[in-house]
Protein backbone atom coordinates (compact mmCIF):
# COMPACT_ATOMS: atom_id res chain seq x y z
CA UNK A 1 0.00 0.00 0.00
CA UNK A 2 1.33 3.80 -0.60
CA UNK A 3 0.23 7.12 0.08
CA UNK A 4 -0.17 9.83 -2.05
CA UNK A 5 2.04 7.87 -4.41
CA UNK A 6 4.86 7.29 -2.36
CA UNK A 7 5.61 3.52 -1.56
CA UNK A 8 4.68 2.65 2.11
CA UNK A 9 7.62 3.09 4.81
CA UNK A 10 9.62 -0.13 5.71
CA UNK A 11 11.94 0.01 8.94
CA UNK A 12 15.09 -1.38 8.69
CA UNK A 13 14.16 -3.77 11.71
CA UNK A 14 11.01 -4.72 9.66
CA UNK A 15 13.45 -5.69 6.31
CA UNK A 16 15.90 -7.54 8.42
CA UNK A 17 12.84 -9.87 9.66
CA UNK A 18 11.59 -9.99 6.04
CA UNK A 19 15.25 -10.94 4.76
CA UNK A 20 15.59 -13.67 7.90
CA UNK A 21 12.55 -15.62 6.68
CA UNK A 22 13.34 -15.37 3.63
CA UNK A 23 16.57 -17.31 3.89
CA UNK A 24 15.45 -19.84 6.41
CA UNK A 25 12.81 -20.94 3.76
CA UNK A 26 15.69 -21.20 1.33
CA UNK A 27 17.59 -23.24 3.71
CA UNK A 28 14.82 -25.98 3.82
CA UNK A 29 15.55 -26.44 -0.15
CA UNK A 30 19.13 -25.38 -0.08
CA UNK A 31 21.05 -25.69 2.95
CA UNK A 32 24.27 -24.83 1.44
CA UNK A 33 23.23 -21.32 0.79
CA UNK A 34 25.11 -18.46 2.04
CA UNK A 35 23.63 -15.36 3.12
CA UNK A 36 25.69 -11.82 3.17
CA UNK A 37 25.22 -10.92 6.78
CA UNK A 38 26.77 -7.40 7.82
CA UNK A 39 27.59 -6.92 11.39
CA UNK A 40 27.97 -3.02 12.90
CA UNK A 41 28.29 -0.17 10.47
CA UNK A 42 31.06 -1.17 8.39
CA UNK A 43 30.74 -2.88 5.06
CA UNK A 44 33.40 -4.60 5.36
CA UNK A 45 36.55 -4.26 8.25
CA UNK A 46 39.55 -6.14 6.59
CA UNK A 47 42.26 -4.68 4.16
CA UNK A 48 41.32 -6.96 1.39
CA UNK A 49 37.39 -6.10 1.86
CA UNK A 50 38.10 -2.22 2.18
CA UNK A 51 39.94 -2.31 -0.92
CA UNK A 52 37.34 -4.48 -2.94
CA UNK A 53 34.75 -1.62 -1.98
CA UNK A 54 36.78 1.30 -2.86
CA UNK A 55 37.88 0.20 -5.96
CA UNK A 56 34.65 -0.34 -6.98
CA UNK A 57 34.01 3.41 -5.87
CA UNK A 58 36.73 5.31 -6.91
CA UNK A 59 35.35 4.99 -11.17
CA UNK A 60 33.15 7.10 -12.38
CA UNK A 61 31.66 4.17 -14.11
CA UNK A 62 30.27 2.50 -10.69
CA UNK A 63 30.50 5.63 -8.55
CA UNK A 64 26.88 6.96 -9.02
CA UNK A 65 25.34 3.86 -8.90
CA UNK A 66 26.87 1.66 -6.56
CA UNK A 67 25.62 3.37 -3.86
CA UNK A 68 21.66 1.77 -4.31
CA UNK A 69 23.34 -1.47 -3.03
CA UNK A 70 24.58 -0.26 0.30
CA UNK A 71 20.87 -0.56 2.10
CA UNK A 72 20.14 -3.45 0.33
CA UNK A 73 22.96 -5.63 1.67
CA UNK A 74 22.88 -3.95 5.04
CA UNK A 75 19.45 -5.53 5.22
CA UNK A 76 20.53 -8.64 4.55
CA UNK A 77 18.66 -9.11 0.86
CA UNK A 78 21.47 -10.80 -0.53
CA UNK A 79 20.46 -13.92 0.29
CA UNK A 80 23.21 -16.00 -1.20
CA UNK A 81 26.26 -15.38 -2.74
CA UNK A 82 29.47 -17.69 -3.94
CA UNK A 83 32.58 -16.77 -5.15
CA UNK A 84 33.90 -18.62 -7.69
CA UNK A 85 36.48 -18.66 -10.70
CA UNK A 86 36.00 -15.91 -12.20
CA UNK A 87 32.31 -15.35 -11.22
CA UNK A 88 29.74 -14.48 -8.29
CA UNK A 89 26.63 -15.91 -8.36
CA UNK A 90 24.04 -14.24 -6.05
CA UNK A 91 20.25 -14.20 -5.00
CA UNK A 92 19.07 -10.95 -3.97
CA UNK A 93 15.81 -10.28 -2.02
CA UNK A 94 13.58 -7.46 -3.98
CA UNK A 95 10.07 -6.34 -4.14
CA UNK A 96 8.86 -9.34 -5.98
CA UNK A 97 7.93 -12.73 -3.74
CA UNK A 98 11.05 -14.47 -5.47
CA UNK A 99 14.27 -13.41 -5.03
CA UNK A 100 16.16 -12.21 -8.20
CA UNK A 101 19.43 -13.97 -9.66
CA UNK A 102 22.86 -11.64 -10.25
CA UNK A 103 25.47 -13.30 -12.07
CA UNK A 104 28.73 -11.47 -12.15
CA UNK A 105 31.41 -12.75 -14.78
CA UNK A 106 35.17 -10.81 -14.02
CA UNK A 107 38.15 -11.43 -16.02
CA UNK A 108 41.10 -12.95 -14.92
CA UNK A 109 43.97 -10.28 -14.24
CA UNK A 110 46.01 -9.18 -17.18
CA UNK A 111 49.36 -11.86 -17.23
CA UNK A 112 51.63 -8.12 -17.37
CA UNK A 113 50.06 -6.78 -14.71
CA UNK A 114 50.24 -10.45 -12.35
CA UNK A 115 54.14 -10.67 -13.61
CA UNK A 116 54.33 -7.05 -12.64
CA UNK A 117 52.80 -8.29 -8.99
CA UNK A 118 54.85 -11.43 -8.72
CA UNK A 119 58.08 -9.56 -9.55
CA UNK A 120 56.99 -6.75 -7.19
CA UNK A 121 56.66 -9.73 -4.10
CA UNK A 122 59.73 -11.30 -3.92
CA UNK A 123 61.73 -11.16 -0.77
CA UNK A 124 58.89 -8.63 0.31
CA UNK A 125 56.62 -11.02 1.50
CA UNK A 126 57.26 -12.17 4.76
CA UNK A 127 54.27 -14.43 5.54
CA UNK A 128 50.91 -16.13 3.26
CA UNK A 129 49.61 -14.88 6.64
CA UNK A 130 50.72 -11.99 6.38
CA UNK A 131 49.32 -11.47 2.94
CA UNK A 132 45.85 -12.55 4.06
CA UNK A 133 45.55 -9.95 6.65
CA UNK A 134 46.49 -7.65 4.31
CA UNK A 135 49.85 -6.82 6.48
CA UNK A 136 52.14 -6.44 4.30
CA UNK A 137 54.28 -3.02 3.40
CA UNK A 138 52.46 0.08 2.24
CA UNK A 139 55.08 -0.19 -1.00
CA UNK A 140 53.08 -3.73 -1.94
CA UNK A 141 49.62 -2.35 -0.87
CA UNK A 142 50.10 0.47 -3.58
CA UNK A 143 51.29 -2.06 -6.28
CA UNK A 144 48.17 -4.33 -5.62
CA UNK A 145 45.63 -1.07 -5.60
CA UNK A 146 47.08 0.87 -8.60
CA UNK A 147 44.52 1.33 -10.88
CA UNK A 148 44.91 -0.45 -14.57
CA UNK A 149 48.06 -2.20 -13.27
CA UNK A 150 47.24 -3.69 -9.74
CA UNK A 151 45.32 -6.98 -8.68
CA UNK A 152 41.82 -5.27 -8.05
CA UNK A 153 39.39 -5.41 -11.50
CA UNK A 154 38.81 -1.98 -13.98
CA UNK A 155 35.00 -1.53 -15.10
CA UNK A 156 35.76 -3.23 -18.51
CA UNK A 157 36.53 -6.64 -17.09
CA UNK A 158 33.55 -7.13 -14.98
CA UNK A 159 30.15 -7.50 -16.42
CA UNK A 160 27.12 -7.73 -15.10
CA UNK A 161 23.11 -9.25 -15.31
CA UNK A 162 19.99 -9.64 -13.15
CA UNK A 163 16.83 -11.33 -13.86
CA UNK A 164 15.01 -8.18 -12.02
CA UNK A 165 13.01 -5.72 -14.59
CA UNK A 166 14.79 -2.92 -13.84
CA UNK A 167 16.93 -1.93 -17.15
CA UNK A 168 19.43 0.24 -15.08
CA UNK A 169 23.10 -0.29 -16.28
CA UNK A 170 23.49 -1.06 -12.65
CA UNK A 171 20.59 -2.25 -10.80
CA UNK A 172 20.17 -2.53 -7.25
CA UNK A 173 20.47 -6.56 -6.82
CA UNK A 174 24.14 -5.83 -8.83
CA UNK A 175 25.08 -3.22 -6.60
CA UNK A 176 24.20 -5.40 -3.85
CA UNK A 177 26.01 -8.21 -4.50
CA UNK A 178 29.33 -6.31 -5.20
CA UNK A 179 29.44 -4.97 -2.01
CA UNK A 180 28.49 -8.73 -0.87
CA UNK A 181 31.64 -9.64 -2.17
CA UNK A 182 33.81 -7.24 0.05
CA UNK A 183 32.17 -8.71 2.47
CA UNK A 184 33.05 -12.37 1.84
CA UNK A 185 36.41 -11.35 1.25
CA UNK A 186 36.21 -9.86 5.12
CA UNK A 187 36.14 -13.51 5.82
CA UNK A 188 38.19 -15.35 3.29
CA UNK A 189 40.26 -13.36 1.76
CA UNK A 190 41.48 -16.16 -0.48
CA UNK A 191 38.28 -16.02 -2.14
CA UNK A 192 39.92 -13.06 -4.21
CA UNK A 193 42.36 -14.84 -5.88
CA UNK A 194 40.08 -17.48 -6.81
CA UNK A 195 37.58 -15.09 -8.30
CA UNK A 196 40.54 -13.13 -10.29
CA UNK A 197 42.08 -17.03 -11.41
CA UNK A 198 45.47 -16.76 -10.16
CA UNK A 199 47.78 -19.04 -8.31
CA UNK A 200 48.41 -17.28 -4.61
CA UNK A 201 51.34 -19.41 -4.69
CA UNK A 202 53.29 -17.05 -7.13
CA UNK A 203 53.16 -14.65 -4.90
CA UNK A 204 54.57 -16.33 -1.70
CA UNK A 205 56.78 -19.54 -3.12
CA UNK A 206 60.30 -17.82 -2.79
CA UNK A 207 59.30 -17.04 1.14
CA UNK A 208 58.38 -20.49 1.04
CA UNK A 209 61.14 -22.79 0.22
CA UNK A 210 63.02 -20.30 2.39
CA UNK A 211 61.11 -21.05 5.06
CA UNK A 212 61.36 -25.01 4.77
CA UNK A 213 64.34 -25.77 6.38
CA UNK A 214 63.05 -23.91 9.55
CA UNK A 215 60.04 -25.76 9.50
CA UNK A 216 61.78 -29.08 9.35
CA UNK A 217 63.65 -28.59 12.07
CA UNK A 218 60.62 -27.33 14.22
CA UNK A 219 59.29 -30.58 13.38
CA UNK A 220 62.16 -32.73 13.86
CA UNK A 221 61.80 -30.91 17.63
CA UNK A 222 57.77 -31.90 17.80
CA UNK A 223 56.65 -28.71 18.06
CA UNK A 224 53.90 -29.48 15.86
CA UNK A 225 51.49 -26.52 17.95
CA UNK A 226 54.05 -23.63 16.96
CA UNK A 227 53.71 -25.19 13.26
CA UNK A 228 50.15 -25.46 13.08
CA UNK A 229 49.71 -22.26 11.35
CA UNK A 230 52.27 -22.95 8.85
CA UNK A 231 50.33 -26.58 7.99
CA UNK A 232 47.06 -24.54 7.63
CA UNK A 233 48.93 -22.49 4.66
CA UNK A 234 49.43 -25.70 3.44
CA UNK A 235 45.97 -26.83 3.49
CA UNK A 236 44.85 -23.62 2.76
CA UNK A 237 46.71 -23.04 -0.89
CA UNK A 238 47.95 -26.13 -1.51
CA UNK A 239 51.27 -25.36 -1.05
CA UNK A 240 53.68 -28.24 -0.77
CA UNK A 241 55.56 -27.81 2.55
CA UNK A 242 57.96 -31.62 1.71
CA UNK A 243 56.87 -35.18 2.72
CA UNK A 244 58.92 -34.44 5.75
CA UNK A 245 57.12 -31.69 7.46
CA UNK A 246 54.04 -32.87 6.31
CA UNK A 247 54.42 -36.18 8.60
CA UNK A 248 55.20 -34.01 11.76
CA UNK A 249 52.35 -32.01 11.33
CA UNK A 250 49.14 -32.50 13.47
CA UNK A 251 46.59 -30.62 14.75
CA UNK A 252 45.40 -31.56 18.53
CA UNK A 253 41.73 -32.40 18.96
CA UNK A 254 40.91 -30.23 22.27
CA UNK A 255 39.97 -32.28 25.44
CA UNK A 256 42.16 -35.34 23.66
CA UNK A 257 45.71 -36.45 24.21
CA UNK A 258 45.34 -38.05 20.81
CA UNK A 259 47.03 -36.02 18.20
CA UNK A 260 45.10 -36.29 14.53
CA UNK A 261 45.50 -34.59 11.07
CA UNK A 262 43.38 -31.90 10.01
CA UNK A 263 41.94 -34.21 6.92
CA UNK A 264 41.02 -37.13 9.79
CA UNK A 265 38.97 -33.97 11.87
CA UNK A 266 36.98 -32.95 9.12
CA UNK A 267 36.09 -36.37 8.43
CA UNK A 268 35.22 -37.10 12.16
CA UNK A 269 33.11 -34.10 11.81
CA UNK A 270 31.38 -35.11 8.93
CA UNK A 271 30.93 -38.68 10.20
CA UNK A 272 29.48 -37.37 13.01
CA UNK A 273 26.38 -36.04 11.39
CA UNK A 274 24.27 -38.95 8.87
CA UNK A 275 21.78 -37.31 7.42
CA UNK A 276 24.68 -34.88 5.99
CA UNK A 277 26.66 -31.50 7.19
CA UNK A 278 26.43 -28.33 5.14
CA UNK A 279 29.96 -26.80 4.42
CA UNK A 280 29.40 -23.65 6.73
CA UNK A 281 29.07 -25.94 10.21
CA UNK A 282 32.04 -27.94 8.81
CA UNK A 283 34.20 -24.71 9.33
CA UNK A 284 32.03 -23.57 12.49
CA UNK A 285 32.79 -26.99 13.96
CA UNK A 286 36.52 -27.53 13.11
CA UNK A 287 37.29 -23.75 13.67
CA UNK A 288 39.54 -24.02 10.37
CA UNK A 289 39.99 -21.11 7.97
CA UNK A 290 37.25 -21.81 5.05
CA UNK A 291 39.36 -22.04 2.41
CA UNK A 292 41.34 -24.62 4.16
CA UNK A 293 38.28 -26.68 4.63
CA UNK A 294 37.06 -26.55 1.33
CA UNK A 295 40.22 -27.89 0.05
CA UNK A 296 40.44 -30.80 1.94
CA UNK A 297 36.78 -31.46 1.22
CA UNK A 298 37.35 -31.38 -2.25
CA UNK A 299 40.61 -33.73 -1.76
CA UNK A 300 38.54 -36.09 0.22
CA UNK A 301 35.92 -35.90 -2.65
CA UNK A 302 37.98 -36.77 -5.20
CA UNK A 303 39.11 -39.49 -3.66
CA UNK A 304 35.89 -40.97 -2.44
CA UNK A 305 35.99 -40.52 1.04
CA UNK A 306 33.10 -38.18 1.08
CA UNK A 307 29.82 -37.58 -1.24
CA UNK A 308 27.65 -34.87 -1.38
CA UNK A 309 23.55 -35.41 -0.40
CA UNK A 310 23.15 -31.94 -2.34
CA UNK A 311 25.19 -29.13 -3.44
CA UNK A 312 27.53 -28.00 -0.29
CA UNK A 313 26.30 -30.62 1.87
CA UNK A 314 28.35 -33.82 2.48
CA UNK A 315 28.44 -37.03 3.97
CA UNK A 316 30.46 -40.28 4.46
CA UNK A 317 28.75 -43.23 2.62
Amino acid sequence: MSYYGFPKYVSVGEKRAKAEKKIKQLKKKNPGIQPVIIEGRSLAKTWWGKEWNHNLERYADFSNRIGRGRSYVRHMAVLDLKIKPGKVEALVSGSGSRPYHVLIKIKPIPEKNWAAVRQSCKGKLGSLKKLVTGKFSKELGSMFTQERGGLFPVPKEIDFDCSCPDWAYMCKHVAATLYGVGARLDQDPGLFFVLRKVDINDLVTQTIKESKKDLLLKAKKKTSRVIEDEAGLSDMFGIDLGDEIKKEIKISKPGNNKKITATRKIEQIISNEKKGIPVSRVIEKSGMAPQKVRNILSRLKKTKRIDTVSRGVYIIR
